[in-house]
């Protein structure tokens, strides 16, 4: 206890994440085990999670954050309402910090830096405040769109009416209209698409800040710390594919490839396909194939230099060469063709990147046998 700052401790915010967190795991266990759930609370807490969690990946991350696409009035007003649902801050706070992260993504300046701690990344630095404060001088656009400015004015208000009262009185109604007590509804309503359904949004959006830098791999870059998770994509949205999300950061996609697992990236495209959103921003695929191949031929590199000090891997390092100049070769190649912005067919960058995957099993199937 005596370590604590205590006076650092942002007292608000700690006790709302607190107090919500014990009501989520004492008190709504305690009305599902005496009352139980009825099918229109499951409904609405579904509801909630996934129109509050989209608010936070499409809007506040993806839209306002990175600019990854233009959005109408519409879609703009919806992300930012259910955003405020979130308590995760305004939207232009929450895209300063993030802006910031990703300009000092592992240094002191990041907000969140995950050099700090699994604990400082998810929750700590909300806990407490961060010394010195951010200056906010990085959200000059977003200043001046009349919505962001509006919900930034009024967002505890609009997150406590739609995010809480809101689903009290429907639940309430919903009980009342079925012949049962209405404050047990407003109860239900209370606990279940209000607290927990908060407590359960944060913390998927906070494995953004922490376990999406610490679980899975690299396969863009190993200059941050920053990796690919499946498992964290299905837990955050999408946002789980964050290695390439911090090369790649204005892309509108987290998961790149077809089968990846990103309902945001899907939802976007539907809104373009509806006309309610334009301008979508996606990297040639010549970039990311460039990305993932130097990212190859590094790590091959690096473990050909290990190898080489050891005298018995020396028949194997031969080998391990002709494979690293052949990646190297191969890198040479795609990145001269990307710079003169060559227009490359589907074939010709499949074929580079299966060539790519096969070295590489070549290579640690030579490694292996070293």
């Amino acid at each position: 206890m005596q370590r604590i700052p205590f006076d650092r401790v942002n007292w608000t915010t700690s006790s709302f994440l607190i107090g919500t967190a014990l009501m989520a795991l004492i008190g709504v266990p305690i009305y599902l085990i005496k009352f139980g759930l009825n099918g229109f609370e499951f409904a609405l807490f579904a509801f909630y999670v996934t129109a509050t969690m989209m608010s936070i990946t499409v809007g506040y991350h993806r839209l306002f954050s990175h600019l990854s696409f233009k959005s109408g009035q519409a879609v703009k007003f919806f992300t930012l309402v259910f955003g405020a649902c979130a308590f995760e801050n305004s939207c232009l706070n929450w895209a300063s910090d993030h802006r910031l992260h990703h300009k000092h993504v592992d240094h002191d300046e990041d907000p969140y830096d995950i050099s700090k701690g699994f604990f400082w990344a998810h929750i700590g630095w909300l806990l407490f405040k961060l010394d010195p404060e951010p200056p906010m001088d990085n959200v000059a656009d977003l200043r001046k769109d009349k919505l962001v400015m509006w919900q930034h004015r009024y967002v505890h208000w609009i997150g406590f009416s739609v995010g809480v009262l809101l689903p009290i009185a429907l639940c309430a109604w919903w009980s009342a209209s079925h012949g049962e007590s209405p404050w047990l509804g407003a109860l239900g309503g209370f606990l279940i698409p209000g607290v927990a359904r908060i407590v359960v949004a944060q913390h998927c959006t906070f494995f953004i800040n922490s376990f999406c830098h610490m679980l899975g791999r690299q396969p863009y870059s190993t200059s941050h710390s920053a990796r690919d998770s499946a498992l964290m994509a299905f837990f955050t949205f999408g946002e789980g594919y964050h290695n390439y999300h911090h090369e790649f950061q204005h892309d509108y996609r987290n998961g790149v490839k077809p089968w990846q697992w990103d309902p945001s990236k899907w939802t976007i495209w539907t809104l373009s396909k509806l006309g309610l959103v334009t301008g979508l921003r996606r990297v040639p695929d010549g970039r990311i194939l460039l990305a993932e191949m130097g990212e190859a031929r590094r790590k091959a590199q690096s473990q050909l230099a290990e190898l080489r000090e050891h005298p018995a891997a020396h028949r194997a390092s031969d080998t391990l060469h002709e494979i690293v100049e052949k990646l190297t070769t191969n890198y040479h190649e795609l990145e001269k063709a990307v710079a003169d912005r060559v227009q490359l067919s589907r074939e010709a960058l499949n074929q580079w990147q299966n060539e790519t995957r096969q070295l590489m099993r070549e290579f640690r199937r030579t490694v292996a046998s070293a």
